[in-house]
């Protein structure tokens, strides 16, 4: 429903033709033609977006209508299912713009990427099963290198994270930090707060103790 009734898709409709242009480059092109038009030329696909806006909520106003209270449930779990999917698309994309370090790899993910090419198996599926009984066949020795390799990975996985929420804090990101790091951040300020009040404590407490002793 977002394409259909977005603005840009109507000025695409009746601006362009779309043979011989790769997605990417006709996006481009429409985008910045879209940018240069003129407020008076855009106003008619302005018009056209409200009046398919309108006849849209109306649409789902009777089909709405039409159903039972189970469906309607359904239809609103299934709405909520599809922002939430949405949401965390949206959060990932950002972190990978911000650039948020890949985590750590586990010591099956490793033994799984060294060989998942060669294993045999007529799907992906068939293969990522062939190689985890194969992974649980393994001695504790020939499973040690990659668990060394794991957590040579973890280790760098921290290093990188620690330098990252530092960068995060810096740019006022704390929501992107984890809550062990925002205490370790806090702790100092919060240690000397403490301290200060235990000294103000202490001294009232030694005044009290003078003037009962007087």
């Amino acid at each position: 429903a977002y394409w259909r009734y977005n603005v840009d898709l109507y000025f695409w409709a009746f601006s362009f033709e779309c043979t011989g242009v790769s997605n990417l480059e006709l996006i481009r092109k429409l985008a910045g033609a879209w940018k240069e038009l003129p407020a008076s030329q855009k106003q008619v696909y302005e018009e056209a977006k409200k009046t398919d806006w309108k006849r849209y909520g109306e649409q789902m106003a009777a089909f709405k209508a039409q159903l039972t209270p189970a469906q309607a449930a359904a239809l609103k779990e299934e709405r909520r299912k599809q922002m939430a999917k949405r949401r965390s698309i949206r959060a990932k994309r950002e972190l990978n713009l911000l650039g948020k370090p890949k985590r750590a790899r586990t010591a099956f993910n490793i033994f799984l990427a060294e060989n998942y090419k060669e294993s045999e198996g007529i799907s992906p599926v068939a293969k990522m099963k062939k190689l985890f009984d194969t992974w649980q066949k393994l001695s504790a020795s020939q499973k040690q290198p990659y668990l060394q390799l794991a957590q040579d990975d973890k280790v760098r996985y921290e290093n990188e994270m620690k330098s990252w929420e530092a960068k995060m804090l810096e740019l006022g990101r704390e929501d992107l930090v984890r809550s062990t790091t925002q205490k370790l951040q806090k702790k100092p300020a919060e240690t000397a707060h403490q301290a200060a009040t235990a000294k103000a404590s202490s001294g009232r407490n030694k005044a009290k103790l003078k003037k009962s002793e007087e």
